[in-house]
């Protein structure tokens, strides 16, 4: 059976682990990773499209001129995109978030096992726990990177509006202002440095542990040793 501090230490590392995939399932379930107002020239016009969304879905609403709201719709991002490039950053930032999801879900396995029971296995123990932890801020921060690429540099906002509506002409600005669902991963990447940090102190001290323990042989007088 693991020490009392073993126990403590992995299972507070577990619970840092377990709150990781319930903010990323979050991430991915709320359409609110960004907002954005879109101005596009129309007939004899001035159009502006509101559109919030996320990886899946989202909602635009169309206004003309001095604000008079023309209509509100949702619709499926996927279905929306007609440009390659920008559905592909989209599925690839669903497919970094997912791995990331299984990589906090198998770290909650190895401090659960830890904290029961005293694998001997090297890599069951802190080993795997570093390098799921590691591998889950990875591509947290991979997503977090990805995503915003795709909305300034592929104009993501801009090829969703358009399928809002078919009136729209030239574009003439756009603002952009990211929401809860896409900062929250600030804290998966805290969270998983937090786990990180537990177990590391925990390694420390088990092998300042180890060395005092070898000390007094290695201080032992030689005539000592060899009787």
């Amino acid at each position: 059976m693991p020490s009392r501090k073993k126990t403590s230490m992995f299972a507070s590392a577990f619970c840092t682990c377990v709150s990781s995939f319930v903010v990323i399932c979050v991430a991915l379930a709320t359409p609110q990773w960004v907002s954005s107002e879109v101005r596009f020239s129309g007939l004899g016009s001035t159009v502006t499209i509101s559109l919030t969304y996320g990886l899946f879905s989202g909602t635009c609403e169309q206004f003309v001129d001095a604000g008079l709201q023309v209509s509100k719709t949702n619709f499926q991002v996927s279905e929306a995109l007609s440009s390659s490039s920008s559905r592909s950053l989209v599925v690839a930032t669903i497919v970094m978030l997912v791995l990331a999801l299984l990589s906090s879900l198998l770290s909650a396995g190895f401090t659960c096992t830890n904290a029961v029971s005293n694998p001997y296995q090297t890599f069951l123990g802190p080993i795997g726990v570093y390098t799921w932890n590691s591998l889950c801020g990875v591509l947290t921060l991979i997503a977090m990177i990805l995503f915003p690429v795709n909305v300034e540099g592929n104009s993501l906002s801009e090829e969703l509006a358009h399928s809002c509506s078919s009136s729209l002409q030239d574009h003439l600005g756009s603002k952009h202002n990211y929401g809860y669902s896409y900062w929250i991963m600030l804290l998966v990447l805290f969270l998983n440095i937090a786990s990180l940090i537990i177990i590391y102190f925990y390694d420390h001290a088990r092998y300042s542990k180890k060395k005092e323990q070898e000390r007094p042989i290695e201080n032992a007088p030689k005539d000592v040793i060899l009787f």
